[in-house]
């Protein structure tokens, strides 16, 4: 893989095309890199304890390592 934890990088394809961020995590075996701040989704996530309520997190999804190239 071309890239690996604490690279900058820049996003070549997709909604976040053009957006810049440091990689959080690879997963070379996947072939798919985390990307700080970038690729954001939206999960539920249930209650754990009883009395506790449920919520929305925003998460960094993975991203295809060949959607990124290192940034100069």
């Amino acid at each position: 893989m071309h890239v690996k934890k604490g690279d900058k990088v820049v996003i070549l394809t997709g909604r976040d095309a053009g957006k810049t961020g440091e990689v959080v995590k690879a997963m070379p075996k996947l072939d798919r890199v985390i990307v700080a701040g970038v690729n954001k989704m939206k999960r539920h996530m249930r209650p754990t304890k009883s009395g506790q309520k449920g919520q929305i997190v925003e998460k960094e999804m993975p991203l295809h390592a060949s959607n990124v190239a290192k940034a100069k």
